[in-house]
């Protein structure tokens, strides 16, 4: 096994969750084409620069393409965390925050496909993505979206939670609802509050500075604060361990894929490995 490339026990994991192609001439092997897709993630390199022991370069876009199009890594994803429910390995202390994405230029340029984003804004730091992203008490992605650096957090919050979905492998609902939910002072907001509230979901979010202000100048009037643990908040460190196993893929911590749907299937793929 080379650096990078998927250990026997990950491609254990990932195998049973590959779709399977029936028909049509015989083509590269699987785990050899997914080693080169993540290699070529792992290192940032482009295209063309791929080794050729993983095949050639062509089929390897060709391949992930066709699988970040059709939901492939989406619906492995998604097998694999009902595994891991179905086992009690999901720990339902969610925690949600962003992160920053710095573009590089090479992925500038993308052409729009209707009004579809592109998943870029502009900022003082030039192009960047934001990557808003709900993971679980032990630190693995449950969901994300994809917006441009210059989103504000809260205004994702809802889109985040609402990706959340767990599938069962009985028949079943899906597991759409944490048990409780830690975010930073950037959510705290009077949309977020009562969304939570009605949905019956436990949280922990600080209050601004300014909205502790604002409820005491307005007196008995302003209501009373918000409950807040202190010691709970602590545990949402996992979120930011996330983003740091996130961007040891060079290719993720810089951005340099030129639609939003290669990038948020590299993610998805970095996302997948970790639950393995």
């Amino acid at each position: 096994m080379r650096r990078h490339e998927l250990s026997d026990a990950e491609w254990e994991f990932v195998r049973p969750l590959l779709p399977k192609s029936l028909r049509g001439r015989k083509r590269l092997d699987d785990r050899n084409v997914l080693n080169g897709i993540v290699w070529k993630f792992r290192t940032r390199v482009a295209w063309r620069d791929v080794p050729e022991p993983y095949g050639p370069w062509a089929t390897l876009h060709t391949r992930f393409r066709r699988w970040a199009l059709d939901g492939t890594f989406e619906r492995m994803l998604q097998a694999a965390q009902a595994r891991a429910d179905t086992a009690g390995d999901i720990d339902w202390l969610v925690s949600v925050d962003s992160t920053v994405v710095r573009a590089h230029q090479h992925a500038a340029g993308g052409t729009k496909r209707g009004l579809r984003s592109l998943a870029l804004g502009r900022s003082r730091g030039g192009l960047t993505s934001k990557i808003h992203l709900a993971c679980d008490g032990a630190g693995r992605p449950l969901a994300f979206t994809l917006t441009g650096g210059n989103t504000n957090d809260c205004t994702q919050f809802t889109a985040v939670m609402e990706a959340i979905r767990v599938p069962r492998v009985v028949p079943g609902r899906p597991r759409v609802r944490p048990s409780h939910v830690l975010g930073d002072k950037g959510y705290s907001s009077r949309a977020i509050r009562p969304w939570l509230r009605r949905r019956s979901i436990g949280h922990t979010i600080p209050e601004r500075t300014d909205q502790v202000r604002n409820r005491l100048r307005r007196g008995s009037r302003g209501g009373r604060p918000p409950a807040f643990d202190k010691q709970r908040c602590r545990q949402r460190n996992v979120v930011e361990r996330c983003f740091n196993r996130l961007k040891q893929w060079r290719g993720i911590a810089t951005r340099y894929d030129k639609t939003a749907e290669s990038f948020q299937a590299a993610v998805t793929l970095a996302s997948l490995l970790m639950w393995a």
